[in-house]
């Protein structure tokens, strides 16, 4: 089972979204309360301070009245205002109160030791501000000396709406501020305790629900792993409850789904695998996302390199053709992967697959291997031009001379003679053209048997050679390399001789004057190896496999006025493949030629012969 981090648990989440919840609600109302709190202290501070101003104003006011004509620096004056504000300042809360007149000195101060600051100049801001403004002005600082905040306050004195002074006051502030502190401390205590309990209490209730999450989780993780027979436990009739019902139901839903689609699947990967024409399935984009095992041995490539790789690509026609020219192809396409050393052909048909709106979601691709149907193709049409320029060739020549007879020309007792042995000469070379053509069909066939018989393939080759080297017109010298051994083999005497004779008369006819041909076999365990060389022009080497091909001369020319055909080596890989053989050739321009083929061969064990 997958782990949940602690922070990414709903469990957690839930606790702290219901804590974090409260914790916001609590602050707000603390924040509420605090910001009112402190007016109210420091509304009903300043409403103290300003109703002993007002009795400070009104007595100081009348003391500044009464004296209006004497002189600033009179002692009267001085003495009455101390007294006056000494009174005051015996309460506790107001530290200080000076009274300045409009020529901003000090006319008196409640503290003592400040009694020299009398008739001074008073620097103040706030007191020049007033008098000026005739408006009171107040400001919190923070004491110099006791490190403490205070209420300076400025307050003009006015008489029939003239400024006659103006009052300076100092007072303590700070316990309005200690008492908010305490509260606040208070506050806090409280909101832990409340936290703490609402915590606990959100524990409880997030188990509640989530637990049946829980065990949806669980059982989806198992479904992920194609685990269906656990189910969720149903704890109670409420929506958690028919969550959980509706899961158990779905979870059945999917197994039935899952068991369906795994059959479907199961089929269609057997049919694919079991075909033999190459299947590749793309995306809407054309990327291939499935491809049978028959269509990487088409395409000789590896699953791979072909995965998530564009179809054009795969296919080798990405300059020709992009996605959407394959997706409005109708006919199939030819591919061709052909090499110097073999043809190798595919075809390739395409359908699309869509959805119902008619969106294409993708590409199927069946490859199919065509190289031996347009070889045979090929071999049909190779065949049936060549068979007809074999018998145009004698007919033609045939017509001309008869014609030339026909005209007077077998009158003539020089010329006719030599007319009808030309004449005589294409109609046995189309006849033996016929005949090989006959043999070749049955071969095709099978419409042949063989009738074999135990010979001494030694004895019956040298017999061959004999009567070759008895009938042979050119100078050309056999040589022989036959083992002293006799060696039996099972073959079809007829059919062996025709094999025999198509290839030396072939080593004859290429064969220059002073030549030799060489005759030589081979015994091994469970074959015999013949080889017939002569010294001829030789073959080039990319065309030595096509000698055996029906109508290949070497020599178009030469084996043409020597009545060859061209099938005799066609015909002899066929005998020789019916006897369970092999042949070949090896041969080097200008150097001569060697053919090669193999027979079946049993060593006799002593006594089996009498």
């Amino acid at each position: 089972m997958q782990k949940v981090g602690i922070f990414r648990s709903i469990h957690v989440k839930f606790v702290l979204i219901y804590v974090l919840l409260i914790l916001i609600a609590m602050q707000i109302i603390g924040l509420y309360f605090a910001r009112e709190l402190e007016h109210t202290l420091k509304t009903n501070f300043t409403t103290s301070i300003d109703d002993r101003m007002n009795l400070v104003e009104f007595s100081v006011r009348e003391e500044m009245l009464k004296d209006k004509y004497r002189l600033v620096d009179d002692p009267t004056l001085e003495s009455n205002l101390r007294s006056v504000l000494s009174g005051i300042t015996s309460e506790g809360d107001i530290q200080e109160i000076r009274v300045i007149n409009t020529q901003n000195l000090i006319l008196a101060t409640s503290v003592l030791d400040n009694q020299s600051m009398v008739g001074q100049r008073s620097m103040d801001d706030l007191v020049r501000r007033s008098i000026t403004s005739e408006s009171p002005y107040e400001v919190i600082e923070l004491d110099e000396n006791t490190r403490k905040r205070i209420l300076v306050r400025a307050t003009p004195i006015i008489s029939e709406g003239e400024v006659i002074g103006a009052l300076y006051l100092e007072s303590n502030i700070e316990k309005v501020y200690t008492q908010m502190d305490e509260i606040n401390q208070i506050l806090a205590g409280g909101t832990a305790v409340s936290l703490t309990i609402t915590i606990i209490i959100g524990i409880f209730i997030a188990q509640t629900m989530t637990r049946p999450i829980s065990d949806m989780r669980r059982q989806a993780q198992a479904m992920s792993r194609g685990n269906f027979s656990r189910k969720v436990r149903v704890y109670g009739n409420d929506e958690m409850g028919q969550l959980a019902i509706a899961f158990n139901h779905l979870t059945n839903r999917l197994q039935e789904s899952q068991a369906t689609t795994e059959g479907e699947r199961r089929k269609l990967a057997s049919v694919l695998a079991n075909m033999t024409d190459g299947v590749i399935s793309t995306d809407r984009k054309g990327r291939v996302i499935l491809i049978n095992e028959a269509a990487l041995l088409m395409l000789r490539m590896t699953e791979d390199t072909v995965l998530n790789r564009p179809i054009s690509s795969i296919l080798g026609v990405e300059t020709e053709y992009a996605f959407e020219d394959l997706v409005q192809m109708k006919d199939s396409l030819t591919l061709d992967f052909s090499s110097n050393e073999r043809p190798y052909i595919l075809r390739a048909n395409f359908s699309v697959t869509q959805k119902e709106t008619g969106f294409v979601n993708g590409l199927i691709v069946v490859l199919h291997d065509n190289t031996e149907q347009e070889k045979i193709d090929m071999e049909r049409r190779e065949f049936v031009s060549n068979v007809s320029h074999e018998l145009r060739t004698p007919l033609t020549t045939m017509r001309s001379y008869l014609e030339a007879l026909a005209e007077g020309a077998w009158q003539d007792s020089e010329i006719a003679p030599s007319f009808l042995h030309v004449t005589q000469m294409e109609t046995e070379r189309m006849i033996r053209l016929v005949n090989d053509l006959m043999k070749l069909s049955r071969m095709d066939s099978g419409d042949y048997d063989l009738n074999k018989e135990w010979v001494d393939f030694n004895y019956f080759f040298s017999l061959i050679i004999d009567r070759f080297e008895f009938s042979k017109s050119q100078d050309v010298h056999f040589k022989r390399l036959l083992p002293s051994s006799e060696s039996f083999v099972e073959i079809d005497t007829d059919k062996m001789t025709q094999v025999l004779d198509n290839i030396i008369s072939n080593a004859l006819k290429y064969s220059p004057d002073g030549g030799d041909i060489r005759f030589s076999m081979d015994v091994l365990d469970d074959q015999i190896i013949v080889k017939i060389s002569d010294d001829g022009m030789g073959i080039p080497l990319e065309n030595v496999k096509r000698i055996f091909d029906r109508f290949y001369r070497a020599d178009r020319a030469r084996s043409r006025a020597m009545g060859g055909t061209g099938l005799g080596l066609a015909i002899a890989r066929e005998m020789i493949e019916a006897h369970g053989g092999e042949i070949w050739a090896e041969s080097e321009e200008g150097n001569g030629t060697t053919i090669f083929f193999t027979l079946p061969f049993e060593p006799l064990e002593d006594g089996e012969w009498g």
